[in-house]
């Protein structure tokens, strides 16, 4: 699998991912071969690039889950942008409240773990995507947490609009990898202007702006060394702390490598001053993240594979080292003391690579995906 510029795309290449409209209309299936149009249609959907196939590679599995997962965010990505262009513009709400019951209904009452799967971002579209995959993440946190309705709504709600400050900040410094002290000052002006934006759009729900704000003072004390153990935070800005940060570190950027869901939860748990350790639990029960057929990458170099979950701590999971076959229960601290697990071998796509055949040779019978086929 390659990932193509738009630029070098080519007539003949295959997809690897499927592509849908703002409406939801699949476009072009996985295994499609490139024609004209098509790459003057990804042009015009603004994509930076897309993931193609190689001549000789067989399309990458995907269930019908992920397939919908991809969906939801494409349709919810256009919708969100254009909902937040018009608040900037008048103030007021339009669908930004159908936008997040559309995403309770969808992730909000989900009884199973789901793949969260990053789309890649680029400086046009980052705000909008990541504005979406923290709400679904906080629709799914207060789910698996039995989170009041309304703490719920609040969450997702503020999780749509909580970035919609960074919209004013010039594409003059919005679009720079590097910002000078000065640049940082005006970014973080353009936020507080936000905020401003949101008591004015959440007029009848003061606690929106709330929710937002704690949220970013929260997160701004992990490298500001601010005591927040004293501010009384409310549950959703606890959540949305969680859910940002989370997101934050593992999108997938043309800019940057994203940091994996591993080195994510360690920075999470690692800062319980920060983030609730409650939330992030509620975070665990919500994500795929070392499940059995799952390969990694252990601090030593060596690779493995997922065998059993460990409910009681996500990252002490009993594997099996691939150099010689043998079984490792991470969670035994007195053997293993040393070894834990650094990263999650993922495809070019930041999918995880998976081994199924390996757990049902050592034995373990698991649920096994069923994946979609493609014509």
């Amino acid at each position: 699998m390659l990932f193509v510029k738009r630029e070098e795309l080519k007539t003949g290449m295959r997809l690897a991912r499927p592509i849908y409209n703002k409406d939801g209309v699949l476009l072009y299936e996985r295994n499609s071969k490139l024609t004209q149009q098509g790459i003057e249609s990804i042009r015009n959907f603004g994509l930076i690039g897309i993931f193609v196939l190689e001549p000789a590679e067989p399309v990458p599995p995907m269930t019908q889950a992920d397939i919908d997962f991809e969906r939801f965010q494409t349709m919810n990505v256009f919708s969100i942008q254009e909902e937040m262009e018009k608040i900037l513009q008048t103030k007021r709400l339009s669908k930004l409240p159908t936008i997040a019951a559309n995403i309770i209904r969808n992730y909000g009452h989900l009884d199973k773990k789901i793949n969260f799967v990053q789309n890649l971002r680029s400086k046009e579209d980052h705000i909008y995507k990541h504005s979406l995959n923290v709400a679904i993440l906080c629709a799914m946190i207060t789910h698996a947490l039995n989170m009041r309705v309304d703490e719920q709504l609040e969450a997702v709600q503020a999780a749509i609009i909580h970035d919609i400050g960074k919209m004013t900040v010039p594409k003059s410094i919005s679009e720079k990898d590097l910002l000078s002290p000065e640049e940082q000052e005006a970014v973080r002006a353009a936020e507080i202007q936000g905020f401003n934006i949101i008591d004015m759009a959440f007029s009848s729900s003061p606690n929106i702006r709330r929710i937002c704000m704690q949220a970013q003072k929260a997160q701004e004390s992990v490298e500001t060394g601010e005591d927040v153990s004293a501010m009384k935070m409310v549950n959703g800005a606890k959540v949305l702390a969680v859910a940002d940060a989370f997101d934050v570190m593992t999108a997938m950027q043309a800019e940057k490598a994203p940091e994996s869901e591993v080195a994510a939860l360690k920075h999470l748990l690692g800062n319980p001053q920060v983030f609730d350790s409650r939330i992030v639990e509620g975070l665990i029960l919500s994500v795929n993240i070392l499940y059995p057929g799952v390969s990694v990458e252990l601090n030593t170099g060596e690779k493995a594979l997922v065998l059993a979950a460990n409910e009681q701590n996500i990252l002490e999971p009993m594997i099996l080292m691939f150099h010689d076959n043998s079984v490792v229960d991470l969670s035994n601290r007195s053997v293993y003391g040393d070894l834990e697990i650094k990263d999650i071998m993922k495809t070019m796509d930041n999918r995880h690579v998976m081994d199924m055949e390996l757990l049902k040779k050592q034995g373990i019978k698991v649920e096994e995906p069923e994946y979609v086929t493609v014509p």
